[in-house]
């Protein structure tokens, strides 16, 4: 069954950028599967398709294909400029508004650590929650939760790096099973135009009724 019109974000001659639903896989892994995968879905109708990023299964938003060749390779050369924004909930009560977290990473391809960056803005908090936007250009392995952890402040419902206590009182008092991440927008320079493209995704419903239920935002 081909994904709806409605989550198709931005699209050209070059490059597909689609909203990616929390709990979807972006491309097929080792395991099984219960549905096929973003990717795989879009490859019905889009022959020769490449994936230019990646999200967590829990984690939706924007994904960003190349429909040639020729923007497939040229993307792959300009991705460090890519800002991607994100949105997330984290334990805690962030001290600084604004910051930056700076701690090198795993690279995906090896054991060797490379350097990582993350900059956030504090958007909200109440009952010990914080929303925050998060901004990075490295994109490492699960780099916005790692760095989140990092300075105690771990996103809400991360089984991997998360606070089990936490987790647990929220799944209970809330009945959420998934974290919170939204990949929210990306700007870019167009592999082959060359001119700047920005694409949001809005937040899903379930994360904007979390946000109402702990009163962070009305």
């Amino acid at each position: 069954m081909p994904i709806s019109k409605n989550r198709i974000l931005y699209e050209d001659e070059h490059l597909l950028m689609v909203n990616k639903l929390s709990g979807e896989l972006s491309v097929k892994g080792a395991g099984k599967m219960q549905k096929l995968p973003l990717y795989d879905l879009l490859k019905k109708d889009y022959a020769g398709l490449k994936p230019l990023n990646r999200l967590d299964f829990e984690t939706s938003g924007i994904i960003i294909f190349a429909k040639t060749k020729e923007a497939y390779e040229a993307a792959r050369e300009s991705m460090n400029s890519w800002e991607k924004t994100y949105k997330t909930l984290v334990k805690g009560i962030i001290k600084y508004p604004n910051g930056n977290i700076s701690k090198p990473l795993p690279a995906r391809s090896s054991n060797e650590k490379v350097d990582a960056k993350t900059q956030y803005r504090v958007l909200g908090s109440a009952h010990g929650i914080s929303y925050v936007e998060a901004t990075i250009k490295t994109g490492r392995h699960h780099q916005i939760r790692r760095h989140f952890a990092g300075i105690h402040h771990p996103l809400v419902l991360d089984s991997v790096y998360g606070d089990k206590k936490l987790n647990s009182a929220f799944k209970q008092e809330l009945k959420y099973r998934k974290f919170f991440l939204h990949a929210f927008s990306v700007s870019l320079m167009h592999p082959i135009t060359k001119e700047r493209v920005v694409v949001k995704a809005e937040l899903p419903d379930s994360f904007i009724s979390v946000l109402r239920e702990l009163e962070i935002i009305k």
